[in-house]
């Protein structure tokens, strides 16, 4: 399909800078393709009222990383350049493929030190060498230390890797560290948020619970590369980023008992989606999965696993406004995004969410 086609114009004002507070009265746009209104303006606290006994909400617990680290090349030449590396994948316990800039400063063998101006910091400085240089910024760094050593000095330096049309506008902050988290965050290893688990807080969940409504944890680490624009004319042509995900076979037992007794499985975000639809058979049972996914969805794609998706509202031409065009329509998702944009809703990472029904 052309690009061009999921493209729209978005106010810069309703870009959000920074969540409301209390998480669960961020407005929520509902989304029902069968039914009249179409287009039904609420919050995320409503979200019981509109989901059923037996129906289970999938969450990702990943954690996110300070992945964001400020250093400076030393050791070649006169000058010790300034360096931004933001972490986006692990490869072992000392070495991290990141996305860096400027890049054109660097080479391979190439040591950067990354400070700890403003930090109280335990550990001794932390240096990482250029092992190997890719395309369009990456480059894999071997750090000096290993394991969870590693992972307290990234801890200690690091701050949170908010997304670029966030951090362009604003340097991230110790609140981020909290806001840019969900409540129910567990499992290490993200550079970027689940951004519409951001709308979930304790009494939330309690009032899920006395709805009947199980809440179902999986992982899914997000990387950087979910905020690469597609360039590309035809999505045909685009390479979608890997990403490493967990569903153990209780957790797959349980999301098929689920079905089986007539529930419906919401994910909440694309990033639980796309695992499940990964993990999903043709039949639509759930398989346990431990591996990576690149899984790219567009119009077109039958879905298997999954009945209804809470979500944000993504980017113009991004792999995630495909996504959502091909779960409840591209056309309806063109008058979503219009009509959200006429009301105000915020969008992106620390906006509003939306609740779509699936289209078929």
């Amino acid at each position: 399909m052309r690009t061009d086609l999921f493209d729209f114009e978005l106010p810069p004002e309703l870009i959000a800078l920074r969540p409301v507070n209390p998480r669960d009265v961020a407005r929520m746009l509902v989304v029902r393709p069968h039914c009249s209104p179409e287009l039904e303006d609420r919050h995320a606290r409503d979200l019981p009222e509109l989901l059923q006994p037996g129906d289970a909400l999938v969450v990702n617990n990943t954690r996110v990383i300070p992945a964001r680290l400020t250093g400076r090349r030393i050791g070649r030449g006169d000058t010790e350049p300034k360096i931004e590396a933001t972490l986006h994948q692990r490869i072992d316990g000392s070495h991290w493929r990141a996305f860096v800039r400027p890049a054109r400063r660097l080479e391979e063998g190439d040591v950067i030190r990354f400070g700890d101006e403003g930090r109280v910091c335990f550990l001794g400085q932390l240096d990482a060498t250029v092992a190997a240089k890719g395309e369009g910024g990456e480059v894999t760094l071997a750090f000096a230390f290993h394991g969870p050593v590693l992972d307290q000095a990234v801890e200690e330096r690091g701050d949170m890797p908010l997304p670029p049309y966030i951090a362009s506008k604003r340097a991230p902050d110790d609140q981020d560290r909290a806001d840019y988290q969900t409540t129910y965050a567990k499992e290490e290893g993200s550079v970027a948020a689940p951004t519409a688990g951001l709308h979930f807080t304790p009494a939330l969940f309690d009032a899920l619970k006395a709805k009947g409504v199980q809440v179902i944890p999986i992982t899914l680490h997000v990387g950087a590369g979910t905020f690469l624009p597609v360039k590309v004319d035809d999505t045909s042509e685009h390479r979608m980023h890997a990403e490493y995900g967990e569903i153990d076979a209780d957790t797959a037992a349980a999301l098929n008992a689920v079905r089986k007794a007539g529930g419906r499985i919401i994910a909440v975000g694309t990033t639980s989606l796309r695992l499940l639809e990964s993990a999903a058979a043709e039949d639509g049972q759930i398989q346990p999965f431990n591996n990576e996914t690149s899984i790219f969805i567009t119009p077109g794609y039958r879905f298997r696993a999954v009945d209804v998706l809470m979500t944000n509202f993504h980017l113009p031409r991004s792999t995630l406004f495909m996504l959502v065009s091909a779960f409840a329509g591209l056309e309806r998702m063109q008058r979503v995004y219009a009509h959200a944009i006429a009301e105000g809703y915020r969008f992106y990472s620390y906006g509003d969410a939306s609740l779509l029904f699936r289209a078929d």
